[in-house]
Formats: C-alpha cells, sequence, structure tokens
C-alpha cells in the first residue's frame, strides 16, 4: 500500500537509489519490449518472405514444395493460436503497462514524479564542475 506521507522535496538517499533501481527494472523491461517489437517485425517479415520463396518454388516448377510451404508454414501462427502482434499486445497488457503504471505511481508518492533522480545525482558527484562539458544542465 502506498504510504500517505506528504512528499519530501529531498528525499533520503536510500529512497532515492530504490526508486532508481525500480526505474532500472523498467529500463530493463522497456529494451525487452524493444527486443519483442523486433521479433515481431522480423517474423513478420520472414513470413512474407518465406511466401515469396513459395512463390518461386512454383513458378521454377516445383508446384508440390510451394504448395506444402505455403499451408504449413505462411501465416502460421508462432505460439499456440497466436501471431507476433497478439504476444506483443498481451505482454503490454499483462506486464509491461501495469509496470509503467506502478513505477509512476511510486515515483510520485516518493520522488515527486522526478525520473532519473538517481542519476542527476550521480552526474553531480562525477562531473567537474566549471569545467566545458561538464555543465550541470543545457545552458548553464
Amino acid at each position: 500500500m502506498p504510504n500517505e506521507r506528504e512528499r519530501d522535496d529531498h528525499p533520503d538517499e536510500p529512497t532515492v537509489d530504490a526508486v532508481g533501481e525500480l526505474s532500472k527494472a523498467l529500463e530493463t523491461v522497456e529494451r525487452a519490449r524493444g527486443h519483442l517489437y523486433a521479433f515481431h517485425q522480423l517474423m513478420g517479415t520472414a513470413d512474407f518472405t518465406l511466401g515469396g520463396a513459395a512463390d518461386r518454388l512454383a513458378k521454377a516448377g516445383h508446384q508440390a514444395w510451394a504448395d506444402e510451404i505455403h499451408d504449413e508454414m505462411v501465416g502460421r501462427n508462432v505460439l499456440e493460436g497466436r501471431w507476433t502482434f497478439q504476444v506483443v499486445e498481451e505482454f503490454d497488457d499483462t506486464y509491461y503497462d501495469p509496470f509503467r503504471r506502478i513505477e509512476r505511481r511510486v515515483r510520485d508518492d516518493l520522488v515527486g514524479g522526478r525520473r532519473h533522480m538517481y542519476e542527476a545525482r550521480l552526474k553531480e558527484e562525477r562531473r567537474s564542475k566549471g569545467r566545458p562539458g561538464h555543465e550541470s544542465a543545457p545552458g548553464t
């Protein structure tokens, strides 16, 4: 259950670290989701290429092979009952969207909605203050 306390403008280090870790987990899920979309697009391309290969086999006089490829493989589900768009949609609805919502709620409650607070603190610790290319923000 979310903490009902007032938001702290300056959250403590353990809170910033914990929220940073939560955001890091979400960033990893974002990357995984990108790979899932790449899988979706690659499988679509493969299916159309496979259909083209079957058509070429037919034109080359190999109708039986062309028919088998069309019947067995073109348009085939990648998982039981699912094409890749359905896998992507199910992932989004079942895991990705709920994760994004809870990560946002935690950030809103614990760090005033600020994103990348952990990284911002790291930047301040690691940059060489006053040196070109080490500004704290654009235009400073």
